[in-house]
């Protein structure tokens, strides 16, 4: 096996709890390592993943839906991307909240989850 990564994809998103995160949204950035088969592959983008591909589906999704929770947001991530393609055996996926509204100093808040095929 071999695990392909995708960091730091920011987007803009309306996801949240409180009325002004839906209305106001904010930056969020997206972590992504997808496991897929390497061995006794070629060389040709029909073998793999595309990561391009893997970029517009997150894009459509962190800008397109609301959620409520980065924990559900990661969680229909990974879903959508093991259904998307075929390709992929396992996914992790990371959601950060840099600007999530929390009172006091903070590095960052992220939710993170994993799946697989079985």
């Amino acid at each position: 096996m071999g695990e392909i990564a995708l960091l730091g994809l920011e987007f803009y998103g309306r996801h949240g709890v409180h009325p002004e995160e839906g209305r106001l949204g904010a930056r969020f950035v997206v972590d992504l390592w997808l496991e897929v088969p390497f061995e006794g592959r070629g060389d040709l983008l029909e073998e793999t993943v595309d990561y391009a591909a893997v970029y517009a589906l997150v894009e459509r999704i962190v800008r397109g839906k609301r959620f409520y929770l980065i924990e559900a947001l990661a969680d229909h991530l990974a879903e959508e991307l093991l259904e998307a393609f075929p390709r992929l055996l396992r996914v992790r996926v990371r959601v950060h909240k840099p600007h999530a509204p929390i009172p006091g100093v903070f590095r960052d808040v992220y939710a993170e989850t994993e799946k697989d095929r079985s």
